[in-house]
């Protein structure tokens, strides 16, 4: 009978590195980074609490009718959901004006964006995104063994459509744009995605992730539904950031037909949840309490981009839920003086820092933070 594997030794007895079982590749990966705990950090400082600017949530809490739904739906969580999302994916059909069988739905749209990347991409085969975008995009493509493209954003911290355009090669089979882009709130406007969708050949996905889609108040960028006419371009959208699920994940694409339906098929089975579909359909109902929601982020916006503008002159006006202070190297520093605080915000090393619009009272909290880091 085989005898257990021993575990090497050295010389003194010390236990070896083990035998490598997982890819060598991923060594170098970055791992995906969450907002802190504001209860850790509110434990840390020995303050009653702690403020969370770091994840792009609505302050709000659930949309009326949500936590009633959800709790039904657990009653029946002894049994599987609907792997075909039949509901939800009519609902959403009719919201947005589209056939139900270009819906795809998924463990919010980050995990949509795998499915498409594993449903087109080879080993060897490219995926083009600007960079820096969202942090996400590296991963997924290291995972499926895709080839990451990156191309540098602008001066203006938003996607360089043009230099895009060019780094195409016959290996790219799919192109990601995220409009708004996370984390700098820069948007790609409609004449300049017009060219760049004109440009890139019919056989390359054009992916279009606008999970900030309901901040954006500029005329000029286009709603990324209004180009499903080419068959190449797919639309991710979630309801966890103005339709407040964060914690239920769920997220959605509209795309082509047989687009939706590979993704079906690649989908992890029963990853959208009985109560994310319950919550989901809840949430949907309430489109107009939405709206005031995101009225009430906007405004709060443009009051936090004007007032950080006096201590950062070039902080890009913002199409999110959130600011981007371009700190460079400073990035860090600050996110820990802000910390010290009590506000948690989310820095990204050489670049700049991602802060979450609140309620007034946070982003004051936010604003009195960030003229001690930047005095």
């Amino acid at each position: 009978m085989p005898t257990p594997r021993e575990t090497p030794h050295d010389r003194d007895g010390r236990h070896q590195p083990a035998l490598r079982l997982t890819r060598a590749d991923l060594d170098a990966l970055p791992n995906y980074v969450p907002g802190r705990s504001p209860a850790d950090l509110a434990r840390e400082l020995g303050l009653p609490e702690a403020i969370k600017l770091a994840s792009n949530e609505v302050p709000y809490g659930p949309l009326p009718g949500v936590v009633e739904a959800v709790t039904e739906a657990v009653t029946g969580s002894h049994r599987y959901p609907d792997m075909g999302v039949v509901a939800l994916r009519q609902a959403l059909a009719e919201r947005y004006g589209v056939d139900a069988d270009r819906i795809a739905t998924g463990c919010g749209s980050v995990a949509l964006a795998e499915h498409l990347v594993r449903a087109t991409c080879l080993p060897g085969d490219e995926l083009l995104y600007s960079w820096r975008s969202f942090e996400a995009y590296p991963i997924i493509a290291a995972t499926s063994g895709a080839t990451s493209v990156r191309v540098p954003n602008d001066a203006g911290h938003g996607h360089d459509l043009a230099a895009m355009a060019a780094a195409v090669t016959d290996r790219t089979r799919m192109v990601l744009v995220c409009n708004p882009n996370n984390p700098t709130g820069t948007a790609v406007r409609k004449a300049e995605l017009d060219r760049f969708l004109d440009s890139v050949g019919e056989d390359v996905l054009v992916v279009i992730d606008e999970a900030y889609r309901e901040f954006v108040t500029d005329p000029e960028v286009p709603d990324g539904l209004t180009y499903l006419d080419r068959p190449n371009v797919v639309v991710l959208r979630t309801l966890s950031k103005a339709w407040g699920l964060a914690g239920l994940r769920i997220g959605f694409l509209v795309a082509a037909p047989e687009v939706a339906a590979a993704v079906r098929k690649v989908v992890t089975p029963f990853s959208t949840s009985m109560a994310a579909q319950a919550g989901a359909l809840a949430a949907l109902a309430q489109a107009d309490e939405v709206q005031r929601r995101c009225a009430l982020v906007v405004a709060e916006r443009d009051r936090v981009t004007e007032a950080l503008r006096k201590l950062v002159p070039d902080v890009p006006s913002s199409q999110a839920n959130f600011v981007w202070l371009p700190l460079g190297e400073r990035a860090v520093d600050f996110g820990k003086a802000c910390e010290a605080r009590g506000v948690i915000v989310r820095p990204f090393a050489g670049d700049g820092v991602r802060v979450t619009i609140g309620t007034p009272a946070e982003n004051d909290a936010f604003l009195a933070a960030a003229e001690s880091a930047l005095a």
